[in-house]
């Protein structure tokens, strides 16, 4: 079974948005996908630019199981 969880670092301050849980902070709804964020959108905890996140990649345990 595959998760679709996409979650991204802010390598400024190491803030984790997750794309499930959203951005209250910035009205962010839930399930809302990071590609989607508007350009000016800005880490809430840091003020960094939305370039200054990455995604993290997240294995679930049938996937771990097959490496």
């Amino acid at each position: 079974m595959k998760i679709n969880k996409k979650i991204y670092i802010c390598l400024s301050c190491g803030y984790l948005f997750d794309e499930n849980k959203g951005d209250k902070k910035n009205k962010i709804e839930p399930n809302t996908s990071f590609l989607s964020l508007p350009e000016n959108w800005i880490c809430p905890d840091c003020g960094a630019s939305k370039d200054s996140f990455e995604e993290i990649d997240f294995l679930d345990e049938d996937e771990k199981d097959k490496k």
